[in-house]
């Protein structure tokens, strides 16, 4: 049975550190529901709260594009190893991009990466546990470095392009402010 929370816990917070993947679901309120895995070093328990988590460029921008028009998010856990347990944090999320004034502020809790694209902020407003039971087990091997690869080898320029091309709407047409709140 599921117990709710209004905040994270030492234990939760203990329990998100030890995880190598995440996911983070949003919505706008209409057209496609995204839900994304996220993985690496790109998350941070600023407070029993606040979770910031970092955005790498990719195909697509959802997450931008859904926040700003309706800034409900959900980020889960979920345990591949040892107790079965899966946690969800539920709240409203703010976009930060590279022309924001908290962007410095939030960009330096996270290793430094040319593909950099966003940190979001959920404000916690439930936490949610529960058993996970059915969740298989897997074993974690490593990070991949695809990505770092990639964006290397693009450099800023290749990268802002990239934003330019691919990330200023979502699949639904709805604008993420990429271009115009990083200053392109």
């Amino acid at each position: 049975m599921g117990k709710q929370f209004s905040e994270l816990s030492p234990m939760h917070i203990e329990f998100i550190a030890a995880q190598k993947i995440y996911f983070v679901s949003t919505a706008a309120d209409t057209g496609t529901v995204n839900l994304s895995p996220k993985g690496g070093d790109s998350l941070r328990v600023i407070n029993s709260n606040t979770i910031a988590w970092l955005n790498h460029t990719g195909s697509g921008n959802e997450s931008a594009a859904h926040v700003l028009i309706n800034p409900r998010m959900t980020v889960m856990f979920c345990a591949f190893e040892g107790s079965p347990l899966t946690l969800r944090a539920y709240g409203s999320a703010k976009v930060l991009h590279k022309g924001d004034a908290q962007w410095n502020e939030y960009i330096e809790l996270f290793p430094a990466s040319v593909a950099s694209r966003q940190v979001f902020l959920l404000d916690i407003a439930k936490v949610q546990v529960s058993c996970g039971m059915s969740v298989p087990y897997f074993s974690y091997e490593s990070d991949r470095n695809d990505l770092a690869k990639w964006s290397e080898k693009q450099d800023k320029v290749g990268i802002e392009k990239y934003w330019v091309k691919k990330n200023q709407q979502s699949i639904d047409g709805f604008d993420s402010e990429i271009v115009e709140r990083s200053g392109l």
